[in-house]
Formats: C-alpha cells, structure tokens, sequence
C-alpha cells in the first residue's frame, strides 16, 4: 500500500484532496472508483468516489447510501467529514466487521467537495465567510451597498463597529472586545451599528444596505418549492452546474436508499421538514426519522431535530429549495443534514431549544470569547484596531474570525468529531432494506413436473419503498421473484412474480399496541410450475430497487 498521508488535523485545499483521494483509490483499487461528477466555473472536477466490493456483485444490485461535503464554500470541516468516510471504510475494510460488512453489501457514493471554487476561495486568505460556488467572486454580484473586503489588509474579513448614536450595540463594561445589544429605554452612552469588513459601494451618507447575495447557494437551488427569493437560489433549480450533477446523479441511481448532506454549523441533526410542520407529515415516517436519529444522537451528542419545527425562528420565513427536501419529498429517501461543530456548546454554553447561531447574551459571549482566545489564537480572532474608512470615517475594525470559529473547529477536534459523525452515517447505512430469497423447495409433482416454492423476505430495518411519501409520489417500486430453469422449462405461473413492497422491522416498533396489530408483510411466498429432470438446476433471483438483488440456485433431485 502507498503512502495515504490523510491527515484529519488541517483542511486541504483542493489539489491537496484530489491528491490524497487518488492516492486511497490507487491503493484500494478493488474496492474504490473516483470519477467526476461536473466541472465547476472555474473548470474542477467535483470528485464522485464509489466503494463497494465488485467480488460480491455490482453496484447497481446492492442498496446505496450517499454523503455529500461542502456545498457551502466556507464549511471547511465537512468536506473533512466526507473525506474520513472514504478513508475509514476503506483502511477498516477486512479487519473491522462492519466496515467490511457495509462495503461487501452496499455502495457508496461520496462527494467529498461539491463546491471546489467557493472552497478554495475561502481557505485562503482572506477567508471569505461565503457560500458561493464561483459564478461571481464575493460580493461581485451585489448592485450596492456592503462588499466583502479585506480593507485594511491583515489577511482577515472580520468585522466593523462604526460610532453611531442610533447604533443598537455597545462595548461590555467588562470586556471592551465584546457588543453586547442596547437594551431598550437605554440613553446616554457609546453606541455602533456592526457590519461585515467592507466598503460601501453607492453610499448615500445614511444607510449600509447589506444585499442578499445572489451566487451559488446550491443548497437553495434544488426544485422542491424553489423559489428565486431565497438567498442564492440562481436564476432556476438546478442552474448551477454542481447541483445539476448532483441532482442527475441522484436520479440515475435509484438504488439510494439513505443520505447525509454534511453542512456547519450548530452540532445538530436535521430531518424533514424545511417547510412543513410534523403534523403535515406522516407520522410513521417522523417516527422513522427519530429513531434512526436516536442512534446519531448516541454517537455524536447531536440532537435531532426538525427543520421547521425547531431550526426555523421565523415560521413565516421558511427555507426553500433544499436538498434534503427535494430528495426525501419527491423520491422518499431517507435524508439527514448534519450540521458539524457547535462552538457554543464546545465553551460550556448550555443550548436549549431553537439554536442561536449567534448569541447575544454577554454571559455567552464571554465563555465563546475565552475559548476562542485561548484555542484559536489570531485565527479565529482579530483584536480590534482604530480605520479610516474611505466612506464611514473612523471606525474599529477586528472581532470574530466566523469562519475559523463559529463555522469550523481547531485542527485537534477535526478528526473525533468527523469519526463519530461517519460512524453514524454507517449505522443509517446499516438500516437499509435487505431483500433475500429466504427459501427455496422444490417438490415433485408427477410426470417431470416440480413445485418451486420461495420466500422473498426483507432482513432491514428499513421497507423496501423507505418511507410513506414514496408509495404516496408511487415512486416505491415493488419487489419482484423471478425464476429461471437451466434443464427445464416453466409450466404456469409468470415467470417474473410482483410481491409489493416489504416491510422493514421498524414497523414492528410503531404504534406498538398491547392488543396486538396487523402488520405488512415483511416476506411473501411465491411458486411456479417447472418441468425439469433431475440434476437440473433453477435459480430464484428477489429485485428490490433498494434492497438488492439476491440469487439463490437449486437443483433438482
């Protein structure tokens, strides 16, 4: 095996990732393909790395699950957490039993950079904490008002505290470095508006109007319920050409059956729905989501919650156009978005409810000050110092360093939380459909005739159509048993049986009744007519769209 030098300590920019993916595919080339999905703006591939174990049967026949990495420019540590996966499940494979497990039974397809060009913007100097995928250059795409720039040429984008007696922010009294909010009634004292490092472009000598940014934010450009008012939506779904690649690829491998879209930051879990509350949903798939979402929160100390119910402030206000929306409301897959990092909580703040992602509280704002002082140095934050700036005058600028500290960890924590973050996304794997030929008899009847009895079963925990918005959008396909005779022919039945779909053994644990239930099924019996001699041989093939492809050979005696 070659040198991997795959490090979880630092962020790689983009030849350097290339580099260390081409590097673990070349030694585990019998597990791992690397192909582009799509070619950025700026002329990238987007890197596709699909594992499984080819020895044990074809891609297509086995359930997949897909983890994606930086659709956002400046979420640094996801594409980490992608790159992990890639190198946990093929270092472990042959002496860890379920890594090994997973990659002889499943595929898996990781995107561990969808966003090349925003990310190599944002890892150099000056940090753009920006989303964009390299339509425009930061900023580029406003008409007026605040752009993003490193005005006094430090190397950072942080932020500016401008002197205004109308501003809503003021220096602690016990700590100058932090703003805390002017409470309401109060007189008398300093007082600043807060903006983004920058220079007014068009100013009026009055306002600093701050322009929702039109580029590149892929995770709006998706088309269940796009809508050109969100942020970065582009000009229509599916207009940029990473998400196209995304999208196609999604769609031309109906075999995935679980996804993880990786995004910073708040430490959290999120499920459906972006804009729908639990009680439009169904209940057995929420159901569904929180005990899959039980197992992440064990392994992560994330909690898991709804988008819309517990991560959206302003019901009115809700986000659109989503990946995890449109592939869990028009395809049914059941899709998690992590959000990696949570610095608040990290620094000893206790989080409750509906995550802040940045707080205003002084007692909060302390504790995040201190652990950013004391772990992030200069990166993470800028000491505040006196500019002439061309349009404001005098002003401070320094503060946070977001990027390097709200959005991405120290290099020392990379590493334990992208671990327990993939080990989670291989117990969602873990859940998929298995559909097996269970059982094959084969019973003379008279006169060179047999019965060929067969049990088509489903060993998941997931249903073979995953949830109930796939059999509503009748996208769950059924699961089928056919026959063939080698030696023989067949005598009645089709040749090609449908069975439905199957349940998973999550039915069983909702709603649990002590008076008992009716549950669907999660094996069906099937049986043809065959003529045949003996030592011939038939061979009974189960097809699930998302639980595999499973063969079993028999002879006749």
């Amino acid at each position: 095996m070659t040198d991997l030098d795959v490090k979880f300590d630092r962020y790689y920019t983009y030849d350097e990732m290339t580099e260390r993916l081409r590097r673990l595919v070349a030694a585990y080339p019998d597990l791992a393909t690397m192909t582009s999905l799509a070619k950025s703006f700026q002329g990238r591939d987007v890197w596709l790395i699909e594992i499984t174990n080819p020895k044990t049967g074809p891609a297509a026949e086995k359930p997949g699950y897909y983890i994606d990495g930086q659709i956002h420019a400046e979420e640094h540590a996801t594409s980490a957490a992608a790159l992990y996966a890639v190198y946990h499940l093929l270092t472990k494979y042959g002496t860890d039993e379920e890594a090994t497990r997973l990659v002889d039974t499943q595929v898996f397809y990781i995107l561990p950079r969808i966003n090349p060009d925003g990310a190599e913007l944002s890892l150099v100097p000056p940090y753009y904490n920006w989303c964009g995928n390299g339509r425009f250059m930061p900023g580029a795409d406003r008409l007026e008002g605040l752009i993003p720039e490193d005005i006094d040429g430090d190397g950072y984008l942080v932020w500016m505290r401008v002197p205004d007696p109308k501003g809503e922010w003021k220096k602690s009294a016990s700590n100058p470095d932090i703003m805390v909010q002017r409470t309401p009634g109060e007189e008398g004292g300093e007082y600043y508006r807060m903006y983004p490092e920058g220079t007014v472009r068009n100013y009026d000598g009055v306002n600093v109007p701050v322009e929702k940014p039109f580029d590149g934010n892929m995770n709006r450009n998706f088309p269940t319920h796009w809508s050109p008012q969100e942020y970065g939506a582009g000009i229509h779904p599916l207009s940029e050409p990473e998400a196209f690649g995304m999208a196609k690829f999604i769609l031309d491998h109906p075999n995935i059956c679980g996804m993880c879209a990786y995004h910073t930051h708040g430490g959290i879990i999120l499920r459906p729905s972006m804009t729908k509350p639990d009680s439009a949903m169904s209940a057995r798939d929420i159901n569904l989501y929180k005990e899959i979402g039980k197992v992440g929160t064990a392994l992560t100390g994330y909690p898991t919650v709804s988008i819309y119910e517990e991560f959206t402030p302003d019901k009115s206000v809700v986000r659109r156009g989503g990946l995890m929306d449109w592939t869990y409301e028009e395809m049914g897959i059941i899709s998690f978005g992590t959000e990696l990092w949570d610095l608040e909580r990290t620094a000893g703040v206790p989080k409750e409810g509906y995550y802040n992602l940045y707080p205003r509280n002084e007692e909060v704002q302390q504790k995040v000050y201190d652990y950013v002082k004391a772990n992030m140095a200069e990166k993470g934050w800028r000491d505040w110092k006196p500019f002439d700036h061309p349009q404001l005058g005098k002003i401070e600028i320094g503060g946070m360093v977001n990027i390097w500290s709200y959005r991405n960890p120290p290099g020392n924590l990379l590493e334990e939380m992208v671990r327990q973050n993939v080990l989670f996304n291989l117990k969602h794997a873990a859940a998929a459909p298995q559909v097996k030929v269970e059982d094959v008899s084969i019973t003379a009847v008279g006169s060179d005739l047999y019965k060929v009895r067969a049990v088509i079963s489903n060993f998941g925990y997931l249903p073979t159509n995953l949830s109930d918005v796939a059999i509503a959008n009748k996208v769950a396909k059924p699961v089928t048993a056919s026959i063939s005779v080698d030696g023989g022919e067949l005598v009645m039945n089709p040749e090609t049986a449908d069975l439905g779909n199957l349940a998973g053994r999550n039915e069983r644990l909702y709603p649990w009744s002590p008076w008992g239930q009716q549950w669907t099924a999660n094996g069906r019996p099937t049986e043809w007519l065959v003529r045949a001699r003996p030592g011939s041989s038939v061979t009974v093939t189960s097809r699930s769209e998302k639980g595999g492809t499973h063969r079993v050979t028999t002879t006749v005696n």
